[in-house]
């Protein structure tokens, strides 16, 4: 399994990241946002959706602010994206609780997502491969309600994570042909 983690202030994050994901992006590709607009803390996905369809992202998008892909729907929406896309390459996006001193870090993995592990939840894992941003720490009681995660923080987080996929086709260019 492979996978690479800058911090999100980092000044060329979203081009290491996008670095990493051409390999992983091509024609085929369907980016899955996964969380919830109800909770600062897992509205990374949802918000990295929005800045995607607002940026008019090439690929299709699943998951906004306006149209949110979580816990509650998660396995009906897979359903239907695999429906309308039988032989999608799916990146999963979404929000993950780590260690106190990698808050802030994004990771590019090319192995799925398991959504809701972090918070007790038994979830299908989602896509191919992937894209997570550490947003609290497990330490915390609170899981993703906690009131000390800035939405500056998540907001921050998603725009690195769009500009790198909007980067990683630009580099890959040769994959869409």
């Amino acid at each position: 399994m492979n996978k690479v983690r800058m911090h999100y202030k980092d000044i060329l994050a979203y081009y290491e990241l996008a670095y990493f994901m051409k390999d992983y992006i091509d024609k085929n590709t369907i980016i899955v946002c996964i969380g919830t607009d109800r909770c600062i803390g897992d509205c990374l996905g949802p918000l990295v959706g929005t800045i995607l369809h607002h940026k008019k992202f090439p690929l299709p998008v699943y998951g906004s602010v306006s149209e949110p892909i979580h816990a509650l729907n998660l396995e009906k929406r897979i359903q239907e994206i695999n429906t309308l896309h039988p032989k999608a390459n799916i990146i999963g996006i979404d929000a993950c609780l780590g260690d106190g001193d990698c808050i802030g870090e994004i990771q590019g993995r090319n192995y799925p997502i398991h959504p809701g592990k972090g918070v007790g939840k038994s979830l299908p894992y989602v896509g191919e491969n992937s894209i997570i941003g550490i947003v609290d720490s497990c330490d915390s009681n609170e899981l993703f309600t906690n009131r000390t995660i800035r939405l500056n923080l998540i907001l921050e987080m998603s725009k690195v994570i769009a500009d790198s996929l909007l980067h990683a086709i630009y580099l890959s260019i040769n994959r869409f042909k």
